[in-house]
């Protein structure tokens, strides 16, 4: 049988709800008398008793009301009421917040000097018991001598104001006291040392437009900017005005920036903030002309463009193969970044040499785009299309004998692979003029003028074109994915996992397993991004026109497919 039971009667009945705390904390070391004021106000505050006045609470307690009220200032001094209004007498309750040891009682007549002269110094507001507790809290607990805590008040009065709160001069006390400035002597030399800095710091307030006066906080951080990281104060306010910012904490951050790249320099400071702000507008110049939507643009101008300016490649250059790219279908910085590289490794990085890059391509399109017309096709340009061209022109082919071939080509079930075999026995023949084609301009003739041995070669050819066209729609579609900042960080997140897991299958078989249960709910959420951006997985997977043999031209016996067989009977017709 428990301890403590009760009839079912009394369960039955209302009851008043006390904190535990205020039963294990605070009613073993309170008077016996205040315990009894205390319950009565719980009591009346839950039961809804508004009417009631400290009157009636000292008669049904057999007090008097001056006792009562000493009774309800001595349990203000523990914090668990709070005296709100003196005429009429009006109570709070709080919450026994004092959970993790006996509380503290204050004697007041020991702190009667220190009170006063608080008091002198905040006198724009009066100053409650509950404030008083808490200083007295900084005394004893924090060490303060009283001479030291009256200076940092005083300081923290003078800098905010007569009406200054609580919770500031405590953020200032407890810093001296993280320090081990509690005496008086010490906080004297710690205020007297910031005060050689105000005026430092009053300048730079003023140059930059910061409306406060400089606090404990500030000089802080200035000596930090000046002597750990070594700036001077010409250097400070300048970075101040570059970066555009009014407070100290932005501007703290803005100098380890400045320090991580070894500017210190007024005119280095200017030169890297004049580059780094025509990089993010550069940067937003070629999202606009891509059409990327940029919620940051931090990861860009790192990523891309800071790379690309590295490389050697000009801001004109940049905008000019922005736009190239977007009309090209290349929609992404990754897409860009794909060409730009490229482009680097062919040595084409100047300007002109660019703008003549895109100025051929560009021509080269546009005559692709009129061979396939002559060829009777309506389609895109695909990557096989100008790998084409370039072969074309190896084998000296001028543009008018391409048009020669696009005609006979038309009509054709693989025109561009009919391109090829024509080119080739023409080339085979010597002919590389319109003059020479007297017998062989018929559809027929040239059939006839081709060699056996060039079949085995445009079956090749027709399969691989088919192949790339599918593997390049993959390829797009996996990019587009991967050019999304979230999904890329998942996927490569994926990736790592993966390679971890395979040695963890074989070395320890309970990490697999977690390792498992990551991946699966990456992949879950991988799938799910997928699914906002409105991007189908299986686009990431190339579909072959032919499913029997993935545009092979063979079975998984070796056979020839029936597709073949097909393009071959074509071929020959």
């Amino acid at each position: 049988m428990p301890f403590i039971s009760v009839a079912d009667e009394v369960a039955k009945k209302s009851f008043t709800q006390v904190e535990n705390k205020f039963i294990t904390k605070y009613m073993p070391v309170l008077d016996p008398t205040a315990v009894k004021v205390y319950l009565f106000a719980v009591y009346l505050y839950q039961r809804g008793a508004a009417a009631y006045t400290l009157s009636d609470l000292a008669e049904a307690l057999n007090l008097s009301e001056d006792k009562a009220k000493d009774y309800f200032t001595y349990l203000e001094e523990f914090e668990l009421v709070s005296i709100v209004s003196a005429s009429p007498f009006e109570v709070k309750i709080l919450d026994a917040e004092n959970v993790y040891g006996t509380p503290k009682k204050f004697k007041p007549e020991k702190y009667a000097d220190f009170t006063k002269s608080v008091q002198n110094i905040i006198s724009g507001r009066m100053i409650s018991t509950n404030e008083f507790r808490e200083y007295f809290i900084l005394l004893d607990e924090y060490g303060f001598a009283q001479d030291a805590l009256l200076m940092i008040i005083n300081y923290c009065v003078n800098l905010k104001g007569t009406d200054i709160r609580l919770q500031y001069i405590k953020k200032v006390a407890k810093s001296f006291a993280e320090e081990g400035v509690t005496t008086a002597k010490g906080v004297e030399d710690k205020l007297s040392a910031y005060t050689s800095s105000t005026p430092a710091l009053i300048r730079l307030f003023n140059a930059v437009g910061i409306k406060k006066k400089p606090d404990i906080d500030d000089d802080k951080l200035y000596k930090k900017w000046t002597d750990a990281l070594g700036f001077e104060e010409n250097a400070i306010v300048a970075a101040a005005k570059q970066f555009k910012i009014k407070d100290c904490l932005k501007l703290d951050a803005a100098l380890e920036e400045l320090y991580k790249n070894r500017r210190f320099d007024v005119k280095e400071i200017e030169s890297y903030c004049k580059a780094k702000n025509s990089v993010v507008a550069l940067t937003v110049k070629t999202a606009k002309s891509l059409g990327v939507y940029m919620s940051d643009y931090t990861p860009y101008v790192e990523n891309y463009v800071n790379v690309w300016c590295n490389m050697g490649y000009s801001f004109d250059c940049i905008e000019n193969l922005s736009r190239y790219c977007f009309m090209n279908g290349r929609n992404s910085f990754a897409d860009m970044d794909t060409l730009i590289k490229a482009l680097y490794s062919d040595g084409i990085v100047a300007d002109e040499s660019v703008n003549e890059y895109i100025e051929k391509q560009n021509a080269d399109e546009k005559l692709l785009k009129e061979l396939l017309a002559a060829c009777g096709l309506t389609r895109k340009l695909i990557p096989w299309d100008k790998s084409s061209l370039e072969n074309w022109r190896k084998w000296n082919f001028s543009d008018e004998m391409l048009f020669e071939a696009a005609k006979l080509a038309a009509g054709k079930a693989n025109p561009m692979a009919y391109i090829n075999g024509i080119l080739s026995s023409w080339k085979k023949d010597g002919i590389f003029e319109p003059s020479k084609l007297a017998d062989t301009r018929t559809p027929s003739a040239v059939a006839q003028s081709k060699p056996a041995d060039n079949l085995h070669a445009q079956i090749e050819q027709h399969y691989y074109d088919l192949r790339h066209a599918a593997e390049a729609r993959a390829e797009k579609a996996t990019a587009a994915a991967m050019s999304d900042e979230i999904y890329g960080k998942i996927k490569k997140e994926i990736n790592e996992l993966s390679i971890q897991l395979a040695f963890a299958e074989i070395s320890d078989p309970g990490k697999a397993e977690k390792l498992r249960v990551k991946l699966n709910v990456l992949e879950a959420d991988a799938d799910k991004r997928l699914a906002e951006l409105k991007i189908d997985k299986a686009d990431f997977t190339p579909r072959y026109s032919c499913k029997i043999c993935g545009d092979t031209g063979y079975d998984k016996n070796g056979r020839s497919c029936e597709c073949m067989k097909k393009f071959i009977a074509e071929f020959n017709s």
